[in-house]
């Protein structure tokens, strides 16, 4: 087998190559611009710097009854029920709810829930909420101190977080629980029986940041240390919608598999070209019996030779006859159906008529290709006629 690849195989692979570097360059123009110091993506999913799978895995080794929440607010009170221990955690939301999923977070604060928010996204579902913003350009997180006496505070004198630009809620109901003379942290506010924790950034939750001191404690004081409330952590809002692809379909995953599908099937087929069963093509045999027919048909109606054909069937038929009812090769036509008529039952009218006008196409040259096909179709049924009459006279010359 020859080595190196054949004309087919590099266009295939050239071709390929293109477009996986194609893809590249759409999924680079395409991906949303890093911004240094940027606030992260804090999902229970995520082992990284500012991710908040630690924080996960930790309530679940305290004892925690906690679970990542893919479904819509709407869900929790016909799965959960009324229950009034239970946090929902709302880590960094990046999908905007809709009206009636506010309704429906209203209604589990009302019910006695508690909801643990951050980021400044959250006024998007925090009934009541004072709206703020993050510096578009981050710098290294500040250290908070508590502004007043609260069981959040216990065992967390100072905490560190990413501050928010002058955070100051309006409502005499919000308390400040962490800030300093410029801006606020950590606020807390009733909603009916329910409790709203807001934080200004997830920084306490996140792998990167929850070994810091105080970061720890405040985390589970608002989650709830003495009580262990059941714990549902949001990902409904991070596009986890009910399945793990949906969430990968936020990140660069699908492009990387299409990138490697494409050279797979690339792969595939340069091999299954070059290494699969050879089989040779299907070359029409040479020797079908309606070959000599059909080409000497062509060439009778390309040359216009109808005559010729007339003659060559009617000579056949001629001598055939003869030789059956034992008659001079040079008999006439008008014996030679009399007798046909006598011996083989023929009509004589027809027979003689077929043949006068086989000897007056014979002697054209201008017979009509339809006439003469006419003709020669008329002399082939006098001829399958008697092969059939001779069969029986054959078979018992043999018995």
């Amino acid at each position: 087998m020859p080595h190196g690849l054949d004309a087919g195989d590099r266009k295939l692979l050239i071709v390929t190559g293109a477009l996986v570097v194609a893809l590249a360059v759409v999924s680079i123009l395409i991906s949303p611009p890093e911004i240094t110091g940027a606030r992260g993506f804090p999902s229970s999913y995520s082992p990284g710097w500012e991710g908040a799978k630690g924080a996960f895995t930790l309530l679940k080794d305290l004892g925690y009854e906690v679970e990542r929440w893919e479904k819509p607010p709407t869900d929790i009170a016909l799965e959960i029920g009324a229950e009034s221990e239970t946090v929902l955690i709302l880590a960094e939301p990046t999908e905007a709810p809709t009206e009636q999923e506010r309704f429906a977070l209203r209604k589990f604060l009302q019910s006695g829930g508690r909801i643990v928010a951050t980021g400044p996204d959250a006024a998007k579902f925090l009934p009541e909420a004072t709206p703020f913003t993050m510096p578009l350009r981050l710098e290294e997180p500040l250290k908070f101190s508590p502004m007043l006496p609260s069981p959040l505070i216990a065992g967390a004198p100072k905490i560190s977080m990413l501050a928010p630009e002058s955070w100051q809620p309006n409502s005499p109901g919000q308390l400040v629980v962490y800030g300093n003379e410029e801006t606020a942290a950590v606020i807390v506010y009733a909603i009916g029986k329910g409790q709203v924790i807001w934080w200004a950034a997830p920084t306490p939750l996140t792998n990167g940041a929850i070994r810091d001191a105080g970061n720890l404690e405040f985390f589970l004081n608002s989650v709830g240390r003495t009580s262990r409330p059941r714990v549902l952590w949001d990902e409904y809002f991070h596009g986890a919608h009910g399945s793990l692809w949906d969430y990968f379909g936020r990140t660069e995953v699908p492009w990387a598999v299409v990138q490697f599908g494409l050279v797979f099937t690339a792969i595939l087929v340069t091999y299954s070209r070059r290494f699969g069963p050879t089989r040779l093509p299907d070359v029409p045999s040479r020797l079908s019996p309606l070959e000599f027919v059909e080409t000497l048909g062509d060439l009778y109606h390309s040359a216009h030779a109808g005559a010729a054909a007339v003659r060559s069937t009617y000579q056949r038929l001629h001598f055939m006859l003869t030789r059956r009812l034992g008659l001079p090769g040079n008999v006439g036509a008008a014996e030679l159906a009399v007798s046909a008529s006598r011996h083989l039952g023929w009509k004589e009218g027809p027979l003689f008529d077929t043949f006068g006008r086989s000897e007056h196409a014979m002697r054209s040259f201008q017979i009509k290709d339809e006439e003469a096909l006419e003709i020669v179709q008329e002399i082939s049924d006098y001829i399958s006629r008697l092969q059939v009459s001779n069969a029986p006279e054959r078979r018992g010359h043999t018995q």
